[in-house]
C-alpha cells in the first residue's frame, strides 16, 4: 500500500476539527504561549486543585471581597491587630457615660461579650463622689420647744443630685446643749419636711447637766439617705428639747454641715 504524503500545504484552512483529533494528544508544547486565555477556559474550569499552593497572594483578591464568612473561628488574635488599633482611634471627646460600651472576656473561657460602662461602677461598688456641698454656721441658734421646728432652729444646706440614683452621705458637726438638769437636746436632719434620722428621736441624743453656756458638747450627726432625685433638696439641722427648756446650737464655735453626692 502506497503511503500518501499529506504536506500542512495540502490541508486548506480549518480543515481539522476536533472530531479529527485523538484523545488527549495535544501537549502543551503545541501551545503557542499566553494562546490559552480567559475566553477559552469554561465556567468553573479551574477549580483549587488546578491552582499551586500558595499560588494566591492579596493583589489577586477584589476589594472587600474577603468578608466574615470566608474567615475561620478563631483566626483573629491579638497578633493580628495592628498596635494602632487603639492608639489611632479618634478620641471620644467627651466625659465616659455609662452607656458608652467595652468589650470583656466573659468569665476568661473566651467568649468575648460587650458590657456598658454603668458595670464598671455596679463592680466597684459604686464609691465614686459625684459632687459635696458644704454650709458652715456660726449663729447661736436656740429654741424651747418640744417639737422639731425648721422655721425657729437649725439650718439648712441644699443640693441638687445629678443622678437619681445616688444616695446622699449627711455630716454635721456643732456644739449643743440644754441649760436645765436631768433633761435632754435632741439633734437630727431632716430632708426637706421628712425626719432621715434614727427613730423618732433624731441621730444624736445628748443628755447635760448644767448651763447651755458651760456645758454644750461637740454633737456629730452620720445620716446616709436615698432620695431618688434630681431635683434640688433641702436638707437641715432641726433640734428640740424636754421640759420647756433652751436647747442650744453654735454658743462655742462654728458648725459645719456637709453632704456628699455618692453614686449610687
Amino acid at each position: 500500500m502506497a503511503i500518501i504524503k499529506v504536506k500542512t500545504g495540502g490541508i486548506t484552512a480549518d480543515a481539522v476539527t476536533d472530531a479529527l483529533i485523538a484523545d488527549d494528544v495535544v501537549g502543551t508544547e503545541h501551545l503557542t504561549a499566553n494562546e490559552v486565555d480567559t475566553t477559552a477556559l469554561g465556567a468553573d474550569a479551574v477549580t483549587g486543585a488546578q491552582l499551586a499552593d500558595n499560588a494566591v497572594n492579596s493583589e489577586h483578591y477584589t476589594d472587600g471581597s474577603v468578608d466574615t464568612a470566608h474567615i475561620a473561628d478563631a483566626q483573629i488574635t491579638t497578633a493580628k491587630l495592628s498596635t494602632a488599633v487603639f492608639t489611632g482611634a479618634t478620641d471620644i471627646g467627651a466625659d465616659l457615660a455609662d452607656a458608652d460600651l467595652i468589650l470583656v472576656d466573659d468569665g476568661a473561657g473566651g467568649t468575648i461579650r460587650k458590657a456598658a460602662l454603668s458595670r464598671v461602677k455596679t463592680y466597684a461598688g459604686n464609691a465614686a463622689i459625684l459632687q459635696v456641698v458644704t454650709v458652715q454656721d456660726t449663729t447661736t441658734r436656740q429654741t424651747t420647744s418640744g417639737s422639731y421646728t425648721k422655721a425657729s432652729n437649725g439650718y439648712d444646706l441644699n443640693i441638687t443630685p445629678t443622678a437619681s440614683s445616688s444616695d446622699i452621705l449627711l455630716e454635721a458637726s456643732f456644739g449643743g446643749g440644754i441649760d436645765a438638769a436631768a433633761n435632754r437636746a435632741f439633734f437630727t436632719i431632716f430632708r426637706d419636711s421628712t425626719d432621715i434620722g434614727s427613730g423618732g428621736d433624731g441621730v444624736t441624743t445628748h443628755e447635760v447637766t448644767g448651763s447651755a453656756t458651760s456645758s454644750e458638747q461637740s454633737q456629730h450627726l452620720l445620716v446616709v439617705d436615698s432620695p431618688s432625685s434630681t431635683s434640688q433638696i433641702t436638707y437641715s439641722i432641726q433640734m428640740k428639747g424636754q421640759g420647756g427648756n433652751t436647747v442650744s446650737m453654735n454658743q462655742k464655735g462654728v458648725g459645719c454641715f456637709v453632704a456628699y453626692e455618692i453614686a449610687g
